[in-house]
This record gives C-alpha cells, sequence and structure tokens, in this order.
C-alpha cells in the first residue's frame, strides 16, 4: 500500500497533484535553459499521518513511502544492500564505529540502479515505452540495464570520455548510446533537447522528482539495517546533489512519519575541481565550478543540477562539506581494497579518502557511528587504479 502524496516545490512551496506535473515546478521553471541549477525541483511530500497508522517496524511495508506503486515495479531486483562495520579501515584511522553501505552491488553496479527503477516503474505507469538520459556513466548503465527488464528502451547521451566499462555496459543492455563531444552538462542539455522535440520520459537527476524519491531507499535501508537507529554521521560522494538530497529525503520521511526525532550529519565530499556545491555550502554565493576535470567521473560536473537542495540538505542536518585530492582519491582506493575487501570506483572512494580531514578538523568525534555510502563498484572503472600501478 502507497501513502497519498503531493509533489512539492522546494522554492515557492506550490503543491501538485501528481496528475499536474512530470518535472520541475511549472512557475518556478519557467523559462529555465540548461547552464544554471535547476530551479523548482520537485519533492513528493507523503501523508505521514496515513503513515504512521499504518507501518510497523516488526513488518515493515516501505511501499508506504514510495512515490510509484508496487504492481508498476521493472523485474529488477533493485537495493538492499550490505550494510556492515569496517573495523579494521576505522581502527587505521583511529575511528571506534566506522560502517559501510555498498551500493557497488546493485545489478549495474551502482546506487544509481535505485533512481533508474523508479523512473522506469512510473514509465510503465503511464505507458511511456521511450526514457531518455544524460549520464557520465553510472546512471546510464543503470537506466540501460533497467530499461532491458522492463522492455523498454534507453536513449542516452554520454560524454565521449566517460569510462569505457560504463559504455561497454550500456551497449550490453541495448541501449541507444549518443556520444557527446562535450561534459556531462552538455550531454544534460541535449538529453533534454531530446525529450522536447521527440518525445519520451526524461529520467535526468533532479529534473525528475521520482530520481530522488529512489536514491532515498539506500537511506531507509540504512535506518532498517542500523538496527532501527540513526547514524550520526554519513558521508556521501558528490556531484550534482542529488544522492545526498536523497539520503536526506529518507531521514526528513522517516522523522515526519515519527519513526525518529533525529537525522543524521550528512558530509558532502567532493572532487577537489569539482567543487561547485562545496564552495555553495560554505560561501552561500553558487558559482560552477571551473574545470571539473577529475578521476572520479561519477561526480564530475560543472553546473550541479541539484545545487540548491544539495546545500539545504547539509545545512539543514548540521553537516558539513569537504573536497578531496586526486591523489586522496586514488590512494582512498587501494586502502578500501586492502583493509576491508571492497573494490570502490574513484567516485565512491572519495567518501573514505575525506576521513582524515574530517577527523583532524573535527567535522566528525572518533566515537561517532560514521558511514560511508559506497556508490559504485571499482569494475566500473579500472583504468585509474592500473594507472597507479604502472611504473
Amino acid at each position: 500500500m502507497n501513502a497519498p502524496f503531493l509533489y512539492r516545490c522546494s522554492d515557492c512551496g506550490r503543491e501538485y497533484e501528481r496528475s499536474q506535473v512530470t518535472y520541475l515546478c511549472p512557475s518556478c521553471s519557467a523559462g529555465y535553459r540548461p547552464g544554471i541549477p535547476l530551479p523548482g525541483v520537485l519533492s513528493a511530500r507523503f501523508d505521514y499521518d496515513f503513515i504512521r497508522r499504518r507501518f510497523r517496524p516488526s513488518e515493515p511495508d516501505w511501499e508506504l513511502f514510495s512515490a510509484v506503486e508496487a504492481e508498476f515495479y521493472p523485474p529488477f531486483p533493485v537495493g538492499r544492500t550490505p550494510f556492515f562495520p569496517i573495523d579494521a579501515l576505522g581502527r587505521h584511522f583511529g575511528l571506534a564505529s566506522l560502517w559501510v553501505k555498498n551500493d557497488g552491488l546493485n545489478p549495474s553496479g551502482s546506487l544509481k540502479d535505485r533512481a533508474s527503477f523508479l523512473v522506469v516503474a512510473e514509465a510503465i505507469r503511464r505507458r511511456e515505452d521511450l526514457i531518455v538520459t544524460a549520464s557520465t556513466g553510472n546512471a546510464a548503465a543503470a537506466l540501460a540495464a533497467v530499461c532491458a527488464a522492463a522492455g523498454k528502451k534507453a536513449v542516452i547521451y554520454v560524454p565521449a570520455a566517460a569510462p569505457p566499462a560504463k559504455r561497454l555496459q550500456m551497449k550490453v543492455f541495448g541501449a541507444e548510446v549518443l556520444p557527446v563531444d562535450g561534459t556531462y552538462d552538455d550531454a544534460f542539455a541535449l538529453s533534454l533537447e531530446h525529450t522536447r522535440v521527440r518525445g519520451g520520459l526524461n529520467r535526468n537527476t533532479a529534473y525528475h522528482p521520482l530520481t530522488i524519491e529512489g536514491k532515498k531507499t539506500a537511506g531507509l535501508e540504512i535506518f532498517e539495517q542500523n538496527g532501527w537507529r540513526v547514524p550520526d554521521v554519513i558521508l556521501v560522494p558528490v556531484g550534482d546533489g542529488v544522492i545526498l538530497a536523497g539520503i536526506a529525503k529518507a531521514f526528513a520521511d522517516l522523522r515526519e512519519a515519527g519513526l525518529t526525532d533525529r537525522v543524521p550529519r550528512l558530509v558532502a565530499v567532493q572532487a577537489a575541481s569539482s567543487d561547485a556545491i562545496h564552495r555553495y555550502v560554505h560561501t552561500g554565493v553558487y558559482r560552477d565550478a571551473r574545470n571539473p576535470v577529475t578521476c572520479a567521473d561519477s561526480i564530475s560536473v560543472r553546473t550541479p543540477s541539484n545545487a540548491h537542495g544539495a546545500r539545504r540538505a547539509v545545512l539543514e542536518s548540521g553537516g558539513t562539506s569537504v573536497t578531496v585530492s586526486e591523489e586522496e582519491i586514488r590512494s582512498a582506493i587501494f586502502l578500501l581494497g586492502r583493509l576491508t575487501g571492497l573494490f570502490a570506483e574513484p567516485a565512491a572512494a572519495a567518501a573514505a579518502a575525506a576521513l582524515p580531514a574530517l577527523r583532524d578538523s573535527g567535522g566528525i568525534d572518533p566515537q561517532e557511528q560514521i558511514v560511508l555510502l559506497l556508490t559504485g563498484n571499482g569494475l566500473k572503472d579500472t583504468e585509474t587504479p592500473l594507472r597507479c600501478l604502472q611504473p
């Protein structure tokens, strides 16, 4: 059973029935053109009294928190990824309670499966056969995989420089892959033009509100797997800011439903060159990243689509943001591997790379429960660690 919900604009607060909107708030997004953070991002606002009356931790029905009915779910087993302590890495950094949520074990190898799953479910509900997206790789691979399982067509705009393993996934899953001689931001603009002119449902992150709803399921799982307790801190690799917003939405929904009275502090981790959200958090002034070139392709973004929502999520949680260097990211890949047996792609390893600076600055207390959100599998990008091994 699903709880009733409305879409609420994150800017003006206006509310819409599900049938009234598809992407952004019509009022706030009037005149929007790619090249700036998205205005009017929508958020599903549930009937939390309805959830409170029906949810039982002894028999949890998470469909109550879903914005798409289970009858439309594609046959693709997303989520329920492992959550466990990584004591050896914790001891290495002097941390008493370090945990990991390993979303690299989703079917296509990344957390992005969660968003693609829910958007494809919505396409099934709407009887839409074509879904379009822009991606640096993971969202595209996820969409291609879920579309294959659901018998839908995926059209993907992807930077030509995306890692070969990710581009291979898209093609294996039968997607129409359109390489872009440019950046993710260029691909984003082209995908919007595609759906405007040719139709189809656009899955672009934050542009479609169900991308946030899909990614929030990782936060709901952390809460349940942690014995119905809220961790003190969650470290999230950040590009567009939608995974961060999804984790924040999970705990906001849980609090509104009366299942907890607190939320975790969220730490946004960005590559030093792709730092638009980090600077926005600390200065209150938004500016694009100047030259977002990084080995962590999944968090390489000049103009983060959900910059405003990500900043709100960090500040409202009492969290912070940090940046990590290319060398710190590469070193973290090997440190995670050698001390935990986990192979993380560069963007996912960025979360671990941030631990020393956070500990030394007092951003985390060594006695707190700290969770690393590993967003992608290392097999997504083997070229980066291979280059580190070459003499």
